[in-house]
């Protein structure tokens, strides 16, 4: 391989890329168990290594949390196997006796998946799952400081599937990424899959080529009036530490009833929260968290203690999470947009509208069409959020940063890439997953014995 990435970039992407299609003619004539027996065996050999794989990945990266990655190493490969495993993606896949059509699905071709620094286990993984779930080939472009865990988790697959007479090439990964080598790659291939900062998005969306990215996550999070408090604060805290805060669709805020702000801002403080109201702390901490209005890369993955201490700030031992009161909504402070640690920004609301409001002013500034949290047993106003929110996912009562990417408790799709619709400049606006990787042929019956309506009918 390495000889390999001695050639020319155009020239050793074409050979990746020319791989990758002699394995996916082969592929395509798998029937569907011997698919379903290749994906499960991808999720299962991450599922089984996850330790592993989760203390090479914060050797590596320097980001998140050991525990947290088992946890998502375990619990991303579990859920999407068996959102998987009973899908049809092979012949004919669906009849409708009531319209006439027949749907017969297609693999694509080759697929070029982009992955990100803060998760390079699941996302390989979950891509690779739902390519070959379609009987595609896949070629990684795995971000440059994750280069040796996304390389190894590959390894880890192409052994677990070669027992089920898998093509060789039918997973591949760049071995020494470079931005060149991933934009020959998106141009050379049918489809991008691109998972990471907006900039590699919009690379994607410029390749000349179908493409899926997502948008910037910020997640704003409701606290209704009708709630346990004792009951949602442990669920915020978990949803926003969740492996340092790194994964989008982590929580961002807390926007909580102005007669219980300080009951909640006291129970957060009572879980491990270290709540700052100080004026001079608070921008002691804005100058770590936002370098020139974007996020401070040293604080991206890390510890309360490790951000505190950057901002020479003194917090309790065993601090969980930080809490920062912010300044005002939307453009009016840094604090409103997106950090992936765990600090959350604080904020009061008089009535649910002037709730929703402060969310949305939110997403304005940054993560509009990602997601939204709310933790409410009123349906009248969850609806109403969902109506107002200009996100592809509200979370209900549940930690966002492990359910909107979907889990065994909700029905959204099990992924690791979210899509943001056009309001996060994207292509879908639900969960990316195997049906993106799929053509579908549809045959049309003419249906003789049909009713048909009148023209009064029709127009009347």
């Amino acid at each position: 391989m390495n000889t390999m990435v001695a050639l020319e970039p155009r020239e050793y992407i074409a050979s990746l890329v020319e791989k990758a299609g002699i394995a996916q003619k082969q592929f395509q004539c798998f029937t569907q168990e011997e698919v379903d027996q290749v994906v499960r065996e991808i999720g299962k050999v991450v599922y089984d290594h996850a330790v592993e794989l989760a203390s090479m990945a914060v050797d590596e990266t320097g980001m998140g949390v050991f525990e947290d990655k088992v946890k998502k190493n375990q619990g991303k490969s579990k859920s999407i196997w068996n959102s998987l495993k009973d899908k049809k993606t092979v012949e004919i896949i669906e009849r409708d006796e009531k319209t006439g059509i027949v749907k017969v699905a297609k693999p694509i071709g080759v697929i070029a998946a982009v992955t990100p620094t803060t998760n390079p286990i699941v996302t390989p993984m979950c891509n690779a799952m739902f390519a070959l779930k379609g009987r595609n080939a896949i070629i990684i472009a795995p971000h440059p400081r994750a280069k040796k865990c996304s390389s190894y988790t590959v390894e880890l697959m192409n052994k677990a599937i070669a027992k089920y007479n898998a093509p060789t090439n039918l997973i591949q990964i760049i071995a020494e990424p470079s931005i060149e080598l991933t934009n020959e790659l998106m141009k050379a291939t049918d489809v991008v899959v691109a998972t990471g900062g907006m900039a590699m998005v919009k690379a994607a969306y410029s390749s000349g080529k179908p493409a899926y990215g997502v948008g910037a996550g910020n997640v704003q999070c409701i606290i209704d009036r009708d709630v346990d408090i004792e009951e949602v604060v442990p669920k915020i805290i978990t949803g926003r530490i969740f492996d340092n805060g790194i994964i989008c669709s982590g929580e961002q805020t807390v926007i909580a009833p102005e007669e219980d702000y300080d009951r909640i801002m006291e129970e957060f403080v009572k879980n491990g929260g270290y709540f700052v109201k100080d004026a001079v702390e608070k921008e002691a901490f804005r100058k770590v968290l936002f370098v020139d209005g974007i996020i401070g890369k040293d604080v991206v993955g890390q510890s309360p203690k490790k951000i505190a201490s950057l901002a020479g700030v003194k917090i309790p031992e065993g601090t969980k999470v930080i809490l920062i009161e912010a300044d005002g909504i939307g453009e009016e402070d840094a604090l409103c947009k997106e950090k992936m640690c765990p600090v959350l920004a604080t904020f009061r609301y008089k009535d649910f509208k002037e709730a929703v409001k402060i969310a949305q002013t939110n997403l304005e500034v940054e993560g509009k069409g990602h997601s939204c949290a709310i933790h409410s047993n009123n349906r009248e106003h969850i609806e109403y959020a969902g109506e107002q929110l200009t996100v592809s996912r509200l979370v209900v009562n549940q930690p966002c940063s492990t359910s909107a990417g979907g889990s065994l408790y909700n029905g959204f799709a099990p992924t690791t890439t979210l899509g943001c619709g056009t309001w996060g400049n994207n292509s879908i606006s639900e969960n990316f997953t195997y049906k993106h990787m799929i053509n579908i042929s549809r045959i049309g019956y003419y249906m003789a014995d049909r009713q048909v309506s009148t023209d009064e009918e029709i127009w009347g």
